[in-house]
Protein backbone atom coordinates (compact mmCIF):
# COMPACT_ATOMS: atom_id res chain seq x y z
CA UNK A 1 0.00 0.00 0.00
CA UNK A 2 1.77 2.85 -1.05
CA UNK A 3 1.40 5.94 1.77
CA UNK A 4 1.50 8.93 -0.66
CA UNK A 5 -1.98 6.93 -2.53
CA UNK A 6 -3.11 6.25 1.29
CA UNK A 7 -2.46 9.99 2.02
CA UNK A 8 -4.30 11.38 -1.31
CA UNK A 9 -7.71 9.22 -0.09
CA UNK A 10 -7.38 10.58 3.19
CA UNK A 11 -7.49 14.13 1.95
CA UNK A 12 -10.39 13.36 -0.46
CA UNK A 13 -12.29 12.09 2.39
CA UNK A 14 -11.58 14.91 4.68
CA UNK A 15 -12.30 17.38 1.96
CA UNK A 16 -15.29 15.48 -0.03
CA UNK A 17 -13.63 16.61 -3.39
CA UNK A 18 -11.36 15.46 -5.92
CA UNK A 19 -10.82 18.82 -6.83
CA UNK A 20 -10.44 20.13 -3.52
CA UNK A 21 -7.70 17.50 -2.51
CA UNK A 22 -5.71 18.27 -5.42
CA UNK A 23 -5.43 21.83 -4.33
CA UNK A 24 -4.82 21.07 -1.20
CA UNK A 25 -2.08 18.44 -1.95
CA UNK A 26 -0.64 20.45 -5.30
CA UNK A 27 -1.91 18.04 -7.85
CA UNK A 28 -3.57 17.87 -10.59
CA UNK A 29 -7.40 16.61 -10.44
CA UNK A 30 -6.23 13.55 -12.63
CA UNK A 31 -3.29 12.67 -10.76
CA UNK A 32 -5.31 12.43 -7.31
CA UNK A 33 -8.00 10.32 -9.63
CA UNK A 34 -4.59 8.02 -10.83
CA UNK A 35 -3.72 7.27 -7.20
CA UNK A 36 -7.34 6.95 -5.71
CA UNK A 37 -7.76 4.45 -8.69
CA UNK A 38 -4.22 2.88 -8.20
CA UNK A 39 -5.02 2.31 -4.66
CA UNK A 40 -8.21 0.59 -5.18
CA UNK A 41 -6.84 -1.85 -7.73
CA UNK A 42 -4.03 -2.57 -4.85
CA UNK A 43 -6.70 -3.92 -2.53
CA UNK A 44 -9.34 -5.10 -4.88
CA UNK A 45 -12.63 -3.36 -4.04
CA UNK A 46 -13.84 0.52 -4.38
CA UNK A 47 -12.88 2.79 -1.82
CA UNK A 48 -14.87 6.17 -2.61
CA UNK A 49 -18.23 6.93 -3.76
CA UNK A 50 -18.16 9.57 -6.47
CA UNK A 51 -21.37 11.50 -6.55
CA UNK A 52 -21.13 12.30 -4.16
CA UNK A 53 -17.93 12.03 -2.86
CA UNK A 54 -17.26 9.68 0.04
CA UNK A 55 -16.14 6.07 1.23
CA UNK A 56 -17.84 2.93 0.89
CA UNK A 57 -18.04 0.42 3.54
CA UNK A 58 -14.31 -0.90 2.71
CA UNK A 59 -13.51 2.80 2.24
CA UNK A 60 -14.25 3.49 5.70
CA UNK A 61 -12.97 0.81 7.25
CA UNK A 62 -9.37 1.79 5.56
CA UNK A 63 -9.85 5.14 7.04
CA UNK A 64 -9.99 3.90 10.80
CA UNK A 65 -6.39 2.27 9.83
CA UNK A 66 -4.90 5.22 7.63
CA UNK A 67 -4.67 7.66 10.55
CA UNK A 68 -2.54 5.71 12.64
CA UNK A 69 -0.46 4.34 9.90
CA UNK A 70 0.70 7.94 8.46
CA UNK A 71 1.45 8.94 11.86
CA UNK A 72 3.93 5.70 12.53
CA UNK A 73 5.05 6.47 9.76
CA UNK A 74 5.89 10.08 9.91
CA UNK A 75 6.95 9.32 13.66
CA UNK A 76 9.10 6.78 12.15
CA UNK A 77 10.98 9.12 9.70
CA UNK A 78 11.17 12.06 12.66
CA UNK A 79 12.87 9.66 15.44
CA UNK A 80 15.20 8.84 12.47
CA UNK A 81 16.13 12.51 11.79
CA UNK A 82 16.40 13.35 15.31
CA UNK A 83 18.70 10.33 16.22
CA UNK A 84 20.93 11.42 12.65
CA UNK A 85 20.63 15.01 13.05
CA UNK A 86 22.85 17.56 14.68
CA UNK A 87 21.69 19.22 17.74
CA UNK A 88 19.04 21.59 17.02
CA UNK A 89 18.52 25.07 18.32
CA UNK A 90 14.85 25.08 18.75
CA UNK A 91 12.99 23.63 21.68
CA UNK A 92 9.49 23.03 20.76
CA UNK A 93 7.60 21.94 24.18
CA UNK A 94 3.84 20.88 24.21
CA UNK A 95 1.98 21.50 27.09
CA UNK A 96 -1.96 20.21 28.33
CA UNK A 97 -3.46 23.45 29.28
CA UNK A 98 -3.86 22.75 33.26
CA UNK A 99 0.18 21.52 32.80
CA UNK A 100 1.60 25.01 32.25
CA UNK A 101 2.90 25.84 35.46
CA UNK A 102 5.57 27.26 37.44
CA UNK A 103 7.95 23.74 37.39
CA UNK A 104 7.63 23.90 33.73
CA UNK A 105 8.60 28.12 33.85
CA UNK A 106 11.92 27.39 36.61
CA UNK A 107 13.27 24.65 34.11
CA UNK A 108 12.85 27.08 30.75
CA UNK A 109 14.53 29.46 32.56
CA UNK A 110 17.56 26.94 33.21
CA UNK A 111 17.56 26.04 29.61
CA UNK A 112 17.73 29.65 28.14
CA UNK A 113 20.60 30.50 30.92
CA UNK A 114 22.24 27.30 29.31
CA UNK A 115 21.04 28.00 25.64
CA UNK A 116 20.99 31.60 25.39
CA UNK A 117 20.36 31.57 21.73
CA UNK A 118 17.54 28.77 22.15
CA UNK A 119 14.37 29.51 20.18
CA UNK A 120 11.79 28.73 22.15
CA UNK A 121 8.01 27.98 21.21
CA UNK A 122 5.57 26.86 23.68
CA UNK A 123 2.28 25.13 22.21
CA UNK A 124 -0.92 24.62 24.47
CA UNK A 125 -2.41 21.74 23.06
CA UNK A 126 -5.11 19.53 23.94
CA UNK A 127 -4.30 16.17 25.12
CA UNK A 128 -5.71 14.01 22.57
CA UNK A 129 -3.28 16.03 19.71
CA UNK A 130 0.17 16.07 21.61
CA UNK A 131 1.14 12.31 21.47
CA UNK A 132 0.67 12.43 17.59
CA UNK A 133 2.64 16.15 17.90
CA UNK A 134 5.57 14.37 19.75
CA UNK A 135 6.29 11.30 17.33
CA UNK A 136 5.82 13.55 14.51
CA UNK A 137 8.90 16.05 15.58
CA UNK A 138 6.55 19.03 15.71
CA UNK A 139 7.14 19.34 19.31
CA UNK A 140 10.09 18.18 21.08
CA UNK A 141 9.02 16.67 24.19
CA UNK A 142 5.58 17.75 25.89
CA UNK A 143 3.80 17.82 29.95
CA UNK A 144 0.44 16.07 29.25
CA UNK A 145 -1.77 16.04 32.14
CA UNK A 146 -5.48 13.64 32.84
CA UNK A 147 -6.98 11.52 35.08
CA UNK A 148 -5.66 8.13 36.73
CA UNK A 149 -5.57 5.88 39.19
CA UNK A 150 -2.86 6.32 41.71
CA UNK A 151 0.65 5.76 40.19
CA UNK A 152 -1.03 4.46 36.84
CA UNK A 153 -0.16 6.06 33.35
CA UNK A 154 -2.00 8.28 31.55
CA UNK A 155 -4.05 5.80 28.44
CA UNK A 156 -2.37 7.81 26.16
CA UNK A 157 -2.78 6.31 22.18
CA UNK A 158 0.42 4.30 20.63
CA UNK A 159 2.09 6.74 18.01
CA UNK A 160 5.28 5.48 18.53
CA UNK A 161 8.33 4.58 20.82
CA UNK A 162 7.39 7.61 23.21
CA UNK A 163 8.94 7.58 26.69
CA UNK A 164 7.08 8.51 29.82
CA UNK A 165 7.70 10.00 32.95
CA UNK A 166 5.46 11.02 35.71
CA UNK A 167 6.33 14.25 37.25
CA UNK A 168 3.64 15.16 39.26
CA UNK A 169 0.38 13.88 40.62
CA UNK A 170 -2.38 16.32 42.90
CA UNK A 171 -6.26 15.42 43.99
CA UNK A 172 -8.97 15.84 42.08
CA UNK A 173 -12.33 17.38 42.70
CA UNK A 174 -15.76 17.82 41.74
CA UNK A 175 -15.90 21.58 40.99
CA UNK A 176 -19.79 22.49 41.94
CA UNK A 177 -21.84 25.82 41.80
CA UNK A 178 -21.70 26.81 45.83
CA UNK A 179 -25.03 26.63 46.36
CA UNK A 180 -25.66 22.93 45.20
CA UNK A 181 -26.74 20.66 47.74
CA UNK A 182 -23.62 18.64 47.96
CA UNK A 183 -21.44 21.53 48.51
CA UNK A 184 -21.37 21.20 52.10
CA UNK A 185 -20.24 17.38 51.40
CA UNK A 186 -16.64 16.55 52.66
CA UNK A 187 -16.21 14.32 49.89
CA UNK A 188 -18.22 12.80 46.78
CA UNK A 189 -18.57 9.34 45.17
CA UNK A 190 -18.33 10.07 41.37
CA UNK A 191 -20.95 7.73 40.42
CA UNK A 192 -23.69 9.85 42.71
CA UNK A 193 -23.46 12.28 40.29
CA UNK A 194 -23.89 9.85 37.44
CA UNK A 195 -27.50 11.06 36.51
CA UNK A 196 -26.52 14.70 36.79
CA UNK A 197 -25.85 17.07 33.73
CA UNK A 198 -22.11 17.74 33.19
CA UNK A 199 -20.45 20.09 31.82
CA UNK A 200 -17.78 18.78 28.91
CA UNK A 201 -14.65 20.35 28.73
CA UNK A 202 -12.39 18.04 26.23
CA UNK A 203 -9.52 20.11 26.56
CA UNK A 204 -9.42 20.55 30.07
CA UNK A 205 -11.85 18.10 32.39
CA UNK A 206 -12.39 14.52 31.96
CA UNK A 207 -15.12 13.27 29.38
CA UNK A 208 -18.19 11.64 29.65
CA UNK A 209 -16.49 8.80 28.36
CA UNK A 210 -13.47 8.52 30.54
CA UNK A 211 -15.62 8.85 33.78
CA UNK A 212 -17.80 6.29 32.72
CA UNK A 213 -14.70 3.95 32.48
CA UNK A 214 -13.34 5.12 36.11
CA UNK A 215 -16.73 4.73 37.66
CA UNK A 216 -18.02 1.48 35.58
CA UNK A 217 -21.44 3.56 35.62
CA UNK A 218 -23.42 4.90 32.97
CA UNK A 219 -24.58 8.66 32.92
CA UNK A 220 -22.43 11.71 32.82
CA UNK A 221 -24.51 12.89 30.29
CA UNK A 222 -23.51 16.57 28.86
CA UNK A 223 -25.32 19.88 29.78
CA UNK A 224 -22.92 22.16 27.42
CA UNK A 225 -19.80 21.49 26.00
CA UNK A 226 -16.75 23.87 26.00
CA UNK A 227 -14.57 24.11 23.16
CA UNK A 228 -11.75 25.48 24.64
CA UNK A 229 -8.19 25.74 26.93
CA UNK A 230 -9.79 28.61 29.21
CA UNK A 231 -10.23 27.29 32.79
CA UNK A 232 -11.43 30.60 34.11
CA UNK A 233 -14.36 29.96 31.72
CA UNK A 234 -15.04 26.87 32.74
CA UNK A 235 -15.27 27.49 36.43
CA UNK A 236 -17.30 30.81 35.57
CA UNK A 237 -20.14 28.41 33.70
CA UNK A 238 -20.26 25.96 36.85
CA UNK A 239 -20.65 28.77 38.97
CA UNK A 240 -23.71 29.96 36.81
CA UNK A 241 -24.88 26.08 37.44
CA UNK A 242 -24.54 24.96 33.91
CA UNK A 243 -22.98 21.50 35.24
CA UNK A 244 -19.94 20.17 37.49
CA UNK A 245 -16.58 19.41 36.53
CA UNK A 246 -13.74 17.29 37.22
CA UNK A 247 -10.86 19.35 38.00
CA UNK A 248 -7.57 19.48 39.77
CA UNK A 249 -8.79 20.27 43.46
CA UNK A 250 -5.80 23.21 43.74
CA UNK A 251 -7.58 24.71 40.51
CA UNK A 252 -11.37 24.17 41.63
CA UNK A 253 -10.50 25.65 44.92
CA UNK A 254 -11.08 29.46 45.41
CA UNK A 255 -13.00 30.12 41.88
CA UNK A 256 -15.71 32.87 42.72
CA UNK A 257 -19.12 30.85 43.17
CA UNK A 258 -17.31 26.99 43.32
CA UNK A 259 -16.76 24.70 45.73
CA UNK A 260 -14.38 22.10 45.11
CA UNK A 261 -15.29 18.63 46.81
CA UNK A 262 -12.96 16.04 47.11
CA UNK A 263 -13.37 12.85 44.84
CA UNK A 264 -13.43 9.89 47.21
CA UNK A 265 -14.33 7.17 45.19
CA UNK A 266 -13.03 5.81 42.97
CA UNK A 267 -9.73 6.55 43.88
CA UNK A 268 -8.13 9.19 41.40
CA UNK A 269 -5.44 11.76 41.00
CA UNK A 270 -4.72 13.99 38.22
CA UNK A 271 -1.63 13.23 36.72
CA UNK A 272 1.04 15.01 34.90
CA UNK A 273 3.52 13.15 32.70
CA UNK A 274 6.84 14.30 30.50
CA UNK A 275 6.40 12.21 27.23
CA UNK A 276 9.04 12.36 24.62
CA UNK A 277 10.84 10.44 21.67
CA UNK A 278 14.26 10.03 21.26
CA UNK A 279 16.14 13.36 22.47
CA UNK A 280 19.92 14.28 21.04
CA UNK A 281 22.11 16.27 23.26
CA UNK A 282 20.68 19.95 23.65
CA UNK A 283 18.10 22.06 24.95
CA UNK A 284 15.07 19.26 24.84
CA UNK A 285 17.43 16.46 26.48
CA UNK A 286 18.37 19.18 29.04
CA UNK A 287 14.71 20.13 29.78
CA UNK A 288 13.75 16.68 29.62
CA UNK A 289 15.80 15.72 32.36
CA UNK A 290 14.96 19.09 34.72
CA UNK A 291 11.04 18.05 34.30
CA UNK A 292 11.86 14.60 34.76
CA UNK A 293 15.14 14.08 36.92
Amino acid sequence: MDPQQLRTFVTVVRLGSFSEAARDLGYTQSAVSQQIAALEADLGTGLLLRRPVGPTEAGARLLEHAGPLLVRLDAARADVARLAGAPSARLAVGATPLAVGAALGRALGDVRRAHPRVDLVVRVVAQQALPALIATGEVDLALIDGLAAPSDPLPLPDVGPLSTVAVDEQPVAVALPAGHPLAGHRGLALADLSAARWLEAPDLAPTADRLRAATGVDGFRPAVRYLGTDVRGLLALVAAGHGPAVLPAAVAAGAPGVVAVPVREPRLVHRTELVHGSLPEGPAALLAGLLGG
